[in-house]
């Protein structure tokens, strides 16, 4: 009995992180970003510390490789002034491409950001356009257009 009332004033304890989602195409992006990092604070079997970003249990580096990468998913925290080393960041992602994950991340930190001091960041990722959706979708197949989604069937000539 006394095992349950533990549980249940933990889970109803406040949490320790800011939650956001970012989407993009079928890409979504679930950002936790942390403010105060414990000593004790795990991803799994990863230990995290203040100015990391973990994506899928990778280093967010070597998820997504290149420099032009590193330059789009640290755009957020520069224009906003919030330096990377104050906060830590995992991010879970499925589906869609490496663009439209990468794309669907860039929003999850621009949103957590907002949520995180909206009088302070908001205004600034508004204005980058960092916090409108950007809803383009692939265009689904359509029946009688010959297996693809615009393709038109071809008719005969005589």
């Amino acid at each position: 009995m006394a095992e349950e009332t533990q549980i249940k004033k933990n889970k109803s304890g406040k949490r320790d992180y800011v939650f956001a989602v970012g989407r993009r195409k079928s890409s979504v992006a679930r950002v936790r970003l942390h403010q105060q990092v414990k000593a004790d604070l795990v991803w799994g079997d990863i230990s995290i510390k203040k100015g990391d970003i973990f994506v899928n249990k990778k280093p967010i580096a070597e998820y997504f490789s290149g420099e032009v990468s590193r330059r789009l998913y640290t755009e957020p925290l520069r224009i906003t002034n919030a330096h990377q080393q104050n906060y830590a960041f995992t991010i879970k992602i499925a589906g869609g491409g490496p663009s439209g994950q990468l794309q669907a991340v860039i929003a999850g930190i621009s949103n957590a950001l907002a949520k995180l001091d909206e009088e302070k960041y908001r205004p600034t990722l508004k204005k980058k356009g960092f916090l409108t959706r950007d809803s383009r979708i692939r265009e689904r197949r359509v029946v009688g257009m010959g297996g693809k989604s615009r393709r038109k069937k071809q008719s005969p000539k005589r």
